[in-house]
């Protein structure tokens, strides 16, 4: 996959915000990992920011739909990973600042 289309991909990630902390996953730290296959079969590795969390399907729906308009991505597979546990220390410094922690 090309830097271009990979920051698309990433971009459009950012247009999924976390409902409880109302910032994107991106910017959280939540995306561990991209991959695609040449077909187009696309997984995206991801955490939330805690276990149980009652708003993973939704999360999960919200990334499929925000890759749904990349003409490159044919298939979405969203893996939720624990491993390695999230942490504030994944976060963006825009992020942080938003969320007011130094």
């Amino acid at each position: 996959m090309d830097e271009a289309l990979r920051e698309n991909i990433f971009g459009a990630l950012e247009q999924v915000v976390d409902p409880e902390l109302g910032i994107d996953i991106v910017n959280l730290g939540l995306v561990y990992e991209l991959d695609m296959d040449d077909e187009g079969n696309t997984t995206i590795t991801m955490t939330l920011t805690s276990m149980g969390c009652p708003l993973a399907p939704i999360i999960v729906d919200e990334v499929k739909k925000a890759l749904n308009d990349i003409p490159e991505v044919k298939d979405v597979q969203v893996d939720i990973v624990w491993n390695p546990p999230w942490t504030r220390d994944k976060m963006s410094r825009y992020a942080k600042i938003a969320l007011g922690i130094q």
